[in-house]
C-alpha cells in the first residue's frame, strides 16, 4: 500500500490515502507520476481559497464577502469534514458559519439554508464522479435557491471536488473551479484531500496541515513499528480475535468528548464499508466472519442510555473509550469528572463487581442477583492529551490502520464497496416510476411493485 502497489485489485488501483498526508519531502510514483508531488500542488490550491475565504477576500457575486460556507457531499464527502469540523470547532474561525447536506431529504438542504445569505454563501459540492443522485440534486437545488436572489452570475458561489475538471459541468461550475481528487482515493479515507476544503476553510491552513502531519505520524509508526508495539496492528488484531475467537457481532467506540460525538458515524463507514465483505480479495468465499457492526455514542451520554447491556447484557460488546487529559474549553474540574467517567467504566467494564462484594457492602441479599457485573468485557482505551488537530488527524488514521490490518488477516479488499451499488442502480429504476405520470408496467417483485402503488397512493392523498 505504502508503495503505491495496486491493492484495491476489484477496481486495479492503488490506496493511497497515505499519499495525502506525506511531506513535501516524500515521493510515491505511480505510472511514472510522482502523486506526493500532485498532492501538494492541490493542497496549494486548497490553502489559497481557505485564505481567500478567511480573509475576507473571496467576494461574492455583490462584492460582499463570503461567510458561510455549504459543503454538499454525502458518504465520506460529508462524514469525514463534518465529524472534523464539530471535533475541532476550538480552532474554528468563530466569524465563519459551517454547514453539511447529505441527505436527499429536502429538509436537510432547507435547514442548511435556513437563515444564511445568498450573496455570503459558498456551495462547495464534493463528488468524485459528480454522478452522485443525492449529492447532484441537492447542488441543483442549491443553485436555484441562490439564483432566485443572485441571478445566473454564480462562478463566486459554486466549487467542486471531482476526479475531472470536466465533471463539474453538470451543475454549473467550470472546470477553472474544480478541485481534484485521484481515482485511488476511497470516499472513505479522503478527508486529507481536496474534500476537506471547507474544513481548512474552518480552521485554516496551519489547522489542516497539522491534521495531516497528525495522521502521517501514525503513518510512520505503523510503518516501520515492530508488532509488539504497534498500535493499530495490535487493534486490528485484537478486533479480529472479537470477532472470530470470541464470537463478538458488535463493536461500541465511545468518545468522552462531545466534539467527537460524530466520530462513531465516521467509523461506521470505514469499519463496515471497508471490511463488510463475504469473499476475499481473490474472489473465492471466505470461511469466516469478517467486519463486525460499529457502533457508540458519546460518553457520559451513552452510559444512561447502553451501557447496561455492556455490563449485564448477555452479548460481549468489544468497546473502546476515548478520553484526553486536557478540555478545550470550560474548568478543568468538570473535565476531571468527565475523565472519572471513562476511567469508572473502563475499570468496571473489566472487573465488574462479585458477590462477595455486595454482600461486604451490606447490600440487601434479594438485589444481589441483580446488582453482580460479570466484568470480564473486552475493553481498550485511548488516552491522549487533547484533542486538536494533529491529535485527530492519529486518531482517524490510527482506525484506518487497524481497519486494514482486519483485512489482511481476513485476505479481503478494504478498498471497495460493491455492496453500495446495487440499491443506487435500482434506486435510480425506481425513481421515475414514483411520478404520478408514469403509464408503463412495474417488473419488479411482487412485493416492491406493491409497494411503489402504495407509495403513489399515499403521496396522492387516494
Amino acid at each position: 500500500m505504502f508503495r503505491g502497489e495496486i491493492v484495491n485489485v476489484s477496481e486495479g488501483r492503488p490506496a493511497l490515502h497515505v499519499a495525502l498526508r506525506m511531506p513535501p519531502s516524500r515521493s510515491i510514483f505511480v505510472d511514472g507520476v510522482d502523486v506526493v508531488r500532485e498532492v501538494h500542488e492541490e493542497l496549494d490550491r486548497v490553502a489559497e481559497i481557505a485564505g481567500r475565504v478567511r480573509s475576507g477576500g473571496w467576494l461574492g457575486a455583490t462584492g460582499r464577502p463570503i461567510r458561510n460556507v455549504v459543503n454538499i457531499g454525502i458518504g465520506g464527502s460529508d462524514l469525514g469534514p463534518a465529524m472534523a469540523y464539530e471535533a475541532l470547532q476550538a480552532y474554528a474561525d468563530r466569524g465563519l458559519a459551517l454547514r453539511f447536506v447529505a441527505n436527499v431529504d429536502p429538509t436537510a438542504l432547507d435547514r442548511a439554508l435556513d437563515g444564511l445569505d445568498p450573496a455570503e454563501t459558498l456551495f462547495v459540492v464534493v463528488s468524485k464522479t459528480m454522478t452522485t443522485l443525492e449529492t447532484i440534486e441537492n447542488a441543483k437545488r442549491a443553485r436555484a435557491w441562490a439564483e432566485g436572489a443572485l441571478g445566473d452570475d454564480l462562478e463566486a458561489h459554486f466549487l467542486g471536488v471531482a476526479t475531472e475538471a470536466e465533471r463539474g459541468a453538470a451543475i454549473g461550475i467550470p472546470p477553472e473551479r474544480m478541485l481534484r481528487i485521484w481515482d485511488w482515493v476511497g470516499g472513505r479515507t479522503s478527508l486529507w484531500s481536496a474534500v476537506g476544503l471547507s474544513l481548512a476553510v474552518a480552521i485554516g491552513d496551519d489547522g489542516f496541515r497539522a491534521l495531516l502531519a497528525g495522521a502521517h505520524e501514525l503513518d510512520d509508526h505503523f510503518a516501520t513499528t515492530p508488532l509488539g508495539g504497534n498500535m493499530p496492528a495490535i487493534a486490528g488484531l485484537l478486533a479480529v480475535w472479537y470477532r472470530n475467537f470470541d464470537g463478538a457481532q458488535t463493536t461500541a467506540v465511545v468518545p468522552y468528548s462531545h466534539a467527537l460525538r460524530l466520530l462513531p458515524a465516521y467509523l461506521q463507514q470505514l469499519w463496515m464499508e471497508s471490511n463488510g465483505k463475504r469473499v476475499a480479495a481473490d474472489g473465492s468465499e471466505l470461511d469466516v466472519d469478517t467486519g463486525s457492526v460499529l457502533w457508540g455514542g458519546e460518553g457520559t451520554v451513552a452510559q444512561h442510555a447502553v451501557f447496561q447491556l455492556l455490563h449485564q447484557g448477555t452479548t460481549r460488546v468489544p468497546v473502546d473509550l476515548i478520553g484526553f487529559a486536557q478540555p478545550t474549553s470550560g474548568p478543568e474540574a468538570q473535565h476531571d469528572l468527565l475523565a472519572a467517567n471513562l476511567l469508572a467504566q473502563a475499570e468496571a467494564l473489566a472487573f465488574g463487581r462479585t458477590e462477595q462484594e455486595l454482600r461486604d457492602a451490606d447490600a440487601p441479599e434479594e438485589t444481589i442477583p441483580h446488582r453482580v457485573m460479570p466484568g470480564n468485557r473486552p475493553t481498550s482505551v485511548l488516552l491522549a492529551e487533547r484533542l486538536d488537530p494533529a491529535t485527530l488527524g492519529a486518531l482517524v488514521a490510527f482506525y484506518e490502520h487497524s481497519v486494514f490490518t482486519q483485512a489482511a488477516i481476513w485476505g479481503s479488499n478494504p478498498f471497495d464497496q460493491w455492496g453500495v451499488e446495487l440499491g443506487k442502480e435500482l434506486a435510480a429504476r425506481i425513481a421515475p416510476e414514483l411520478a404520478g405520470d408514469w403509464k408503463h408496467e412495474l417488473l419488479h417483485d411482487s412485493s416492491t411493485n406493491a409497494l411503489v402503488r402504495r407509495y403513489r397512493a399515499l403521496r396522492d392523498g387516494s
